[in-house]
C-alpha cells in the first residue's frame, strides 16, 4: 500500500493510503525519490485560497479531488522507473506528479533527468521551466537595465537566467536583506527596494505583493515594461495606475507557465521547454534555491509552517525513504 499527501483546503493535510492500478502497456511505475513544494502555489492550495474562477486552470496534471479540497496536489516529483518500457526502467525521471510514494502514469508523462543533474536538484525543473517561459515572455534586449522584484524560487531563477544576457544590468530586489546571500551565490547583484537602481527598461515582478508591484512600476524608465509573474490567488490587488503611469507610457504584461510563451509557441513544445529546464539545472549553483528538507512522513507537520510564511524558506525538498513506501 502506497501513500499520498492530501491538502484539506482548510489549512492542514494528511497522508492517505493509495492502491496502485496495474502497469499497462505504455505506462511506467515510478518510485519517488524526492518531491519539491512550490511554496507560492502550494501554500495557496494549502490555505484553500484558489478562487472559483481559476480552479479549472489551476488543476495539476495528475491532481485528484477538487478545490478547495480535499485535493491531492503537486507537480515537482523526481523518481526512478521500476517497471515500464525497457529504455526507461532504472532511469531517474521528472514528472508533474503530487507527493506520493509510488505512482503509475503514461510513459509520455515522464522526462529523463540528465546524468549530470542529481535528483535532489532536479525537483527544481518546474521552477526553472517557469523562469524560462518568463524570460521568453520578457524578451530582454542587449544592454537592457533589468530588475527582478522578489527573490523567491522563481524570481531568483529568472534573475540568474537574465544575468546571462550580454551587457545587461540585472538587479535582484527583495525586502529581506538575507536574500542577498542567494543573489551572491547566483552571481547576481542584490538590493532592497529602497536602494534599487531605477531607470529600468524591464522589471520582472515575482514578489506576490501589492507593494512589490508598485515599486516595480516606480523603477521603470519611460516606455518601460513590467512582466507580472506573481499569482495572488483570491486576493484583490491595487495597481497604481494614476500619477505618471500614463505620461510615462508604462506597460504591465502577464506571464504564466500554463502556456508556452507566444514568442516560442510555434517551434517549442511543453516537452522541449521542460527538457531545456532540466539541462539548465546541470549548473550546481541552483542548489541554493533548496533551503529546507523534510521526510515525507513529516510533511503534514511542516507544511503549516510554510503556509504561515515562515521567513527564509525557498524550496522545501521532501525525501522518500524506502520505509516510507511500506
Amino acid at each position: 500500500m502506497e501513500r499520498a499527501f492530501w491538502f484539506s483546503g482548510s489549512g492542514d493535510g494528511e497522508l492517505r493510503p493509495v492502491s496502485l492500478p496495474p502497469v499497462g502497456d505504455g505506462e511506467v511505475l515510478v518510485r519517488t525519490l524526492c518531491t519539491g513544494v512550490s511554496r507560492g502555489t502550494e501554500t495557496l492550495v494549502f490555505r484553500g485560497e484558489v478562487p472559483p474562477s481559476q480552479r479549472a486552470a489551476m488543476r495539476a496534471p495528475f491532481q485528484e479531488g477538487d478545490f478547495p479540497g480535499p485535493v491531492k496536489y503537486g507537480y515537482l516529483n523526481v523518481g526512478v522507473v521500476e517497471r515500464g518500457p525497457q529504455d526507461l526502467v532504472g532511469q531517474v525521471v521528472f514528472c508533474l506528479y503530487p507527493h506520493q510514494t509510488r505512482y503509475v502514469v503514461p510513459a509520455s508523462a515522464v522526462t529523463p533527468v540528465p546524468p549530470g543533474v542529481p535528483p535532489e536538484r532536479a525537483i527544481l525543473a518546474g521552477t526553472i521551466e517557469t523562469a524560462v517561459n518568463a524570460v521568453w515572455d520578457a524578451s530582454p534586449k542587449l544592454g537592457d537595465r533589468i530588475a527582478v522584484v522578489g527573490a523567491g524560487m522563481v524570481g531568483s531563477s529568472v534573475a540568474k537566467l537574465l544575468a546571462g544576457f550580454p551587457a545587461t544590468r540585472v538587479q535582484l530586489i527583495d525586502v529581506d536583506p538575507e536574500r542577498a546571500k542567494i543573489a551572491e551565490a547566483l552571481g547576481v547583484d542584490f538590493s532592497t527596494p529602497e536602494d534599487a537602481l531605477g531607470d529600468c527598461d524591464l522589471v520582472v515582478h515575482a514578489s506576490a505583493s501589492e507593494a512589490g508591484l508598485a515599486r516595480s512600476l516606480e523603477l521603470l524608465a519611460p516606455e518601460g515594461e513590467v512582466i507580472e509573474l506573481s499569482w495572488y490567488g483570491d486576493r484583490r490587488v491595487s495597481v497604481p495606475l494614476g500619477e505618471n503611469f500614463h505620461s510615462r507610457r508604462l506597460t504591465i504584461r502577464s506571464s504564466q507557465v500554463g502556456m508556452v510563451s507566444p514568442s516560442r509557441r510555434l517551434n517549442r513544445s511543453y516537452a522541449d521547454r521542460l527538457a531545456l529546464a532540466l539541462r539548465i539545472l546541470s549548473d550546481p549553483v541552483f542548489k541554493v534555491l533548496v533551503s529546507e528538507e523534510c521526510r515525507f512522513d513529516e510533511l503534514p507537520d511542516v507544511l503549516p509552517r510554510l503556509a504561515a510564511n515562515e521567513p527564509g524558506t525557498l524550496c522545501l525538498r521532501v525525501t522518500y525513504q524506502l520505509e516510507d513506501t511500506r
